[in-house]
This record gives C-alpha cells, sequence and structure tokens, in this order.
C-alpha cells in the first residue's frame, strides 16, 4: 500500500498460490473459513469491500464475490448490504452439525465400528465432497 497505511488485518491472513492446484477462490474460501472457525477471525469482523481484497490480492473482483457468496452459502459470513460482508460466528452456531455428528456416532456404534473405524469413513468422505484442507491454515 502506497499511503503508508498499514496492511488490513484480514488480508495479512492471505494468500493466493496461482500454482495450487485449487482455483483463486477456492484458496481464499478455505482460508477464512479456517480463520473464521478457529478464532483468528472472530464473530462480527468486518471482511474488506470486494474490490479492495481483490486489489489487494492481484485478483479480479467477480473472484472475491464468488469467495463470499460461497462463505455465505456455507454460513461463514452475512453481507448486509452496503455495510459489508462479516464474519457470522458460525463456528459457535454449529447445532446442525453437531446434530448430524451425535447420529452419526450413534449408527457407526450400532454398525460396531470402533472410533479409528467410524473416523476413516468420515475423512474419506470429507475428501470425496472436495473441501479441500480439513480446517487447517494454509
Amino acid at each position: 500500500m502506497d499511503d503508508g497505511a498499514a496492511p488490513d488485518p484480514v488480508t495479512a491472513l492471505l494468500a493466493v498460490d496461482p500454482a495450487a492446484d485449487a482455483a483463486p477462490f477456492e484458496q481464499l474460501r478455505q482460508q477464512l473459513a479456517a480463520a473464521a472457525a478457529d478464532g483468528r477471525l472472530p464473530a462480527g469482523t468486518r471482511l474488506p469491500p470486494v474490490r479492495a481484497l481483490a486489489g489487494s490480492l492481484g485478483l479480479a473482483a467477480g473472484t472475491v464475490a464468488r469467495t463470499y457468496r460461497e462463505l455465505e452459502a456455507d454460513g461463514v459470513v452475512r453481507t448486509q448490504g452496503r455495510r459489508g460482508t462479516f464474519v457470522t460466528g458460525a463456528q459457535d452456531d454449529d447445532g446442525d452439525a453437531r446434530a448430524a455428528a451425535a447420529a452419526y456416532v450413534a449408527v457407526a456404534r450400532r454398525r460396531g465400528l470402533t472410533r479409528a473405524q467410524a473416523l476413516l469413513l468420515v475423512e474419506q468422505g470429507w475428501a470425496e465432497a472436495g473441501s479441500g484442507s480439513g480446517g487447517a491454515a494454509g
């Protein structure tokens, strides 16, 4: 930034690797979702405007807009018109995921699966869904 201003704290968490297999929008989606989940982006954090983030990262505005749309569909962020896009705190509101996990555990136990076998099935399902990072910061 030429004006000497400190870099945006959200932008400082992000990096796009043009040589990566994942598309730039998916790299951003994974990084922002992971940062929201692990608390680096607390609930209520305002994300940079689409054009500003795109300019900072050298991406097309449409790439960032797609990232924000997908994060909103996943419940990670909420767009509030001209006010901006904010982290929702979905990491604290994981009732649906907890209910699904509890149901899965019940089924796995009824079927006689060990914990290791049940976790392996989750990991295989995660990979088949193409979710990528597994929640790790990348």
